[in-house]
């Protein structure tokens, strides 16, 4: 992810390629930028809100934790259905330009940022949240069973597997990758850490990635009355998985999620209607990396200082904090985050390293 300023790269707010500002496509800065809202929205919800020590009986956490559950087939596979989206073209470069832009520079940042969230959040060992507690743990993060930064990894991956398997056939490839995100789904193998997030959402990437002409024609020809066709029985399968407890049948999870990623592009080019909206969505989802990286270790380090406060208060003040605390939380993180990007050196931070300093570009 970039953010166009000159010397940090050509930050077209992705991870993934970048683009002209003429060539832009809002529907897809506010897919991405409701997307982060929304990992970040659930990560406040899990990690600090249930947390509170709620001294009266409200069923408000309860409310707000339903509603983050509901929105996991929305956020991973819409964010990847994108990435894969934007990926079309670049995966067709030649090795040694996918190895670098995008290969090479995923993982450096995986490799900075695990090294970052490793430092910080031994300050708040008691944030629930995965952290290497000793060298091995940290190779095992490194390696094989990646941290809350997975989404690095993963890119990175999907990249070099995508780029070798161009050959074969999209179907095939599709099929497949739906097949390995059901048995992940399904817990019939081996997840720990975030390995489950790796497994479950390839299959959103390459749908985004070969299906780049349809997902441009669902968000070119969106409607509401078509959003509402299919939303209002997405919502009652939702409810039953639910009720049932249905989330590991095999096949189901990624099928509700296929359909998420549908409603989510219909509702992102439908958002562009709404001028104020678009602008605001826009923003962020063009600087989706700083928001990714640095929100976890700055809610840890904001639950630790204000979680004995908010499990202490009065009723009336709890209550009050029941209502809007996910919101007001997920706004601050999101805007200090923001700040702390244009403050930060964002050359090494954010970006692969120049192995060499560029000639300047002639002006014309």
């Amino acid at each position: 992810m970039d953010d166009g300023r000159v010397g940090a790269g050509t930050f077209s707010g992705d991870l993934h390629e970048p683009v002209r500002p003429k060539e832009r496509l809002a529907w897809a800065d506010v897919a991405k930028g409701a997307c982060i809202v929304l990992v970040v929205l659930w990560h406040v919800i899990a990690k600090d809100y249930l947390q509170i020590d709620w001294r009266s009986s409200t069923p408000l956490p309860g409310a707000w934790g339903t509603v983050g559950e509901q929105l996991l087939p929305l956020r991973m596979p819409l964010f990847f259905a994108i990435s894969g989206f934007f990926a079309a073209n670049a995966v067709r470069r030649p090795w040694r330009v996918v190895g670098r832009s995008k290969v090479a520079k995923f993982l450096y940042l995986y490799g900075l940022w695990l090294c970052v969230h490793t430092l910080l959040l031994s300050f708040a060992p008691d944030f629930d949240t995965a952290r290497a507690t000793g060298v091995l743990h940290f190779l095992e993060q490194l390696t094989i069973t990646p941290s809350n930064l997975w989404y690095l990894q993963a890119l990175a991956v999907y990249f070099v597997l995508t780029k070798l398997t161009l050959r074969i056939p999209p179907a095939v490839m599709i099929g497949a990758a739906f097949l390995l995100s059901a048995t992940a789904a399904a817990e019939l193998v081996a997840t720990p850490g975030d390995r489950g997030g790796m497994y479950q959402n390839l299959v959103f990437f390459l749908v985004g990635l070969h299906g780049k002409p349809i997902v441009a024609r669902v968000a070119r020809t969106a409607s509401w009355a078509r959003f509402f066709a299919v939303a209002v029985p997405y919502l009652g399968v939702l409810a039953v998985i639910q009720y049932l407890g249905a989330r590991t049948w095999f096949g189901l999870w990624p099928s509700v999620s296929l359909v998420a990623v549908f409603l989510g592009v219909t509702l992102a080019s439908l958002a562009t209607r709404w001028a104020a909206l678009t602008r605001s969505l826009t923003d962020i989802g063009r600087q989706t990396l700083p928001i990714y990286v640095v929100h976890m270790p700055l809610l840890a380090l904001l639950h630790v200082a204000l979680v004995g406060p908010m499990s202490n208060a009065g009723a009336a003040v709890q209550l009050v904090i029941a209502v809007v605390e996910p919101a007001v939380m997920t706004a601050v993180v999101v805007a200090v985050c923001l700040l702390l990007y244009r403050v930060l050196p964002n050359r090494w931070l954010f970006d692969l390293p120049a192995l060499r300093r560029s000639a300047p570009a002639r002006v014309r």
